[in-house]
């Protein structure tokens, strides 16, 4: 859990400059501030692009396309049961855009952390992490 919390956080900081349902993120700000803005908003946007990929390629690469249909899978699970229980409901948008927001940067968290989890669950050295 210790290699996928800071990875989680920082997948969650990325995850919710580009979208949450404050006004404060990327997408809002670009749509609001295009016209007086538009450089500043583009160089925002390419960096963010860039974490955004880096991101999701790891992710990729990581546990794959297979995985992260497990992942997704496993958290609409969870969400369903909870929408079935009471515990969430589906009246407030700003709460489901926040899940969306966690779900997604957990995948992302889990992408990143994966290699040290299946090395220290499974005892075996990734091919990158062996010394030459």
């Amino acid at each position: 859990m210790a290699a996928i919390l800071p990875r989680w956080i920082i997948a969650f900081v990325l995850v919710s400059l580009t979208y949450n349902p404050t006004p404060y993120n990327f997408v809002r700000w670009a749509t609001a501030a295009w016209e007086t803005q538009a450089p500043l908003i583009s160089l925002y946007g390419v960096v963010l692009a860039f974490a955004d990929v880096i991101f999701l390629r790891a992710t990729l690469r990581s546990i794959g396309v297979v995985g992260i249909t497990l992942v997704l899978a496993l958290a609409g699970t969870l969400v369903w049961v909870a929408i079935d229980f009471g515990v969430l409901s589906l009246e407030n948008p700003g709460v489901l855009t926040w899940l969306a927001n966690v779900v997604l940067s957990f995948l992302l968290g889990v992408g990143l952390a994966w290699s040290i989890v299946r090395r220290k669950l499974s005892g075996q050295v990734d091919g990158d992490d062996v010394d030459e």
